[in-house]
């Protein structure tokens, strides 16, 4: 079991990191802005479901394969940089019809989806948790694997709060974009734009 003190300075460096700049928060922020804060929390879910996979691929040692691997990694990160440029396609070709509202909301299962396959296929979140978890573990408290277990929850709850936050503040935004088509087609080109520098920041990471 974690002891207290590490439990709250994991917490607080867990704070730090969903806090900071970086592709997931990014794209919580633009499907927000898009498609509205509940729109926004289902992606944040994806996304949290993603960080379950990571945890587990640390505790199993896939993370230290994909880490030795070049092809594992390359195939990974290309495979979730192809997805960014499906969705910056989505984006560019988003017909104005569809930005005043006329179009149907897309279901809360498609977003989920997005914020899962986001997560699970940038291979840097795998090898961050290699390195920043075992710091927070010791084998003479038990376990390593509940230990890493443990983290990961925590740091997936911190996430959710961190990054709803971020879908609730930027819902906001899209609630004044449904009362203007001509905005909402420059953010829908602009989010465009994001989704292909996160793809260019993906596609040319290094492990």
């Amino acid at each position: 079991m974690l002891a207290f003190d590490i439990i709250i300075a994991f917490g607080f460096a867990a704070f730090l990191l969903s806090m900071a700049p970086g592709p997931d928060n990014i794209f919580v922020l633009t499907q927000s802005a898009l498609n509205g804060a509940r729109a926004g929390v289902f992606v944040v879910l994806g996304l949290c479901t993603g960080l379950i996979f990571h945890s587990a691929a640390v505790a199993l040692g896939l993370a230290a394969l994909i880490k030795a691997s070049a092809t594992a990694f390359t195939l990974l990160k290309f495979a979730g940089a192809a997805y960014l440029l499906y969705l910056a396609y989505q984006a560019f070709r988003a017909p104005a019809q569809g930005l005043e509202g006329n179009a149907p909301a897309m279901r809360p299962i498609a977003l989920y989806r997005r914020g899962l396959i986001m997560n699970i296929t940038n291979p840097k979140v795998a090898i961050f948790f290699l390195a920043f978890f075992p710091q927070f573990t010791d084998p003479t408290k038990g376990s390593v694997l509940l230990q890493i277990a443990q983290l990961g929850l925590i740091f997936m709850a911190i996430t959710f709060v961190v990054f709803s936050s971020i879908a609730l503040l930027a819902g906001g935004l899209s609630q004044w974009l449904t009362r203007s088509p001509t905005a909402q087609l420059v953010i829908n080109r602009i989010a465009g734009l994001v989704f292909v520098g996160l793809a260019a920041k993906i596609a040319l990471s290094e492990r």
